[in-house]
């Protein structure tokens, strides 16, 4: 087993799927990890989880940092005091569930516990960092690290700062996240929903209102992007992609931009995205109709972190070509 090298401690606070993945990810960094959740059981069976996902990524080659998988989980451990997992931390990532008035409860907890240097950060998907961190001692080393989940295998990481967030800790998490192996993206200012949630919420409001008008069955709509727009956006962002369809972006606004108007004009009002809407109820029909009811789902997400596990080696590959 090769030794790696001690860069400190990070504490994960809750141990889901988000929290596990990020524990692999800090681990094969060379950090101790130290794994807090409420429930004791749910961090035992997070570590044996973690063990066998370390093992698979050594075997398909795709294991992030050194020290094999024995030696990064040997990095990792659980704990059912939050005091010790935050403790003379270097840095903290929040993991509990998408809720504003626990995450204000934890981050004053965790405010309680750090020193001046700790990095406070959240995984929250959408709750602006500003909500849940006005008025903290430690408010300056607090900032949204959202990862995209499975976080292992989609590197992306959006780094959004409060208001009263420090530089120099906007900074440091950059250069944490990129020793991790991630994708940081920094934005300048705090806005609702970040960047994946705003893009993405747009292209489902465009697909609620093609299945509520009928236009196209679900397959069609997904197929449109796994097999369409997926394939470019696999290895190029939006922005480029028009950009390359065009000799520049003046001259693809000259192409294009009246035709990007006149279809944007025809989206119509948000969906109202409740539960009970008729066209909510036809979407998990068709879905049903191609066995991909609820019981379906954890069988299709091993499929899906497969795909991925393939593709992340790709890019990889495609990468070091792009250095050669």
């Amino acid at each position: 087993m090769a030794e790696m090298q001690d860069k400190g401690k990070v504490g994960i606070i809750g141990s889901g799927l988000i929290g596990r993945s990020w524990a692999m990810l800090f681990a094969g960094a060379g950090y101790r990890v130290k794994i807090f959740d409420v429930v004791d059981t749910q961090v035992s069976s997070a570590l044996k989880d973690i063990e066998d996902q370390l093992v698979r990524l050594e075997e398909s080659k795709l294991l992030r940092g050194e020290g094999g998988s024995a030696g990064q989980f040997s990095l990792i451990s659980g704990t059912d005091s939050l005091s010790e997992a935050a403790t003379d931390a270097v840095y903290i990532q929040e993991c509990v569930p998408e809720n504003l008035e626990l995450k204000i409860k934890v981050f004053k907890q965790l405010d309680e516990l750090v020193n001046g240097q700790t990095i406070l950060a959240s995984s929250t998907s959408c709750i602006l960092p500003s909500k849940f961190t006005e008025g903290l001692e430690h408010s300056s080393q607090c900032i949204v690290a959202h990862p995209i989940n499975p976080p292992y295998y989609v590197p992306l990481v959006e780094l959004v700062p409060a208001p009263w967030t420090s530089p120099d800790i906007i900074q440091r998490a950059k250069a944490i996240q990129t020793e991790c192996g991630q994708k940081p993206v920094v934005f300048k200012r705090e806005i609702e929903g970040f960047a994946i949630n705003r893009l993405q919420y747009t292209l489902l409001n465009e697909c609620l209102r093609l299945v509520e008008e009928d236009i196209m069955s679900v397959e069609d709509i997904d197929k449109v992007m796994a097999y369409g727009l997926g394939h470019r956006y696999a290895f190029l962002g939006v922005m480029e992609t028009a950009l390359l369809n065009a000799e520049g972006f003046p001259n693809y606004c000259d192409r294009y931009g009246e035709t990007v108007v006149r279809v944007s004009n025809t989206y119509g009002p948000t969906p109202t995205w409740r539960a009970d809407d008729k066209v909510i109820q036809e979407i998990q029909k068709q879905f049903e109709s191609v066995n991909l009811g609820v019981k379906d789902l954890p069988a299709r997400r091993v499929w899906r972190d497969r795909r991925l596990t393939a593709l992340a080696k790709l890019k990889l590959e495609l990468e070091a070509e792009d250095v050669e």
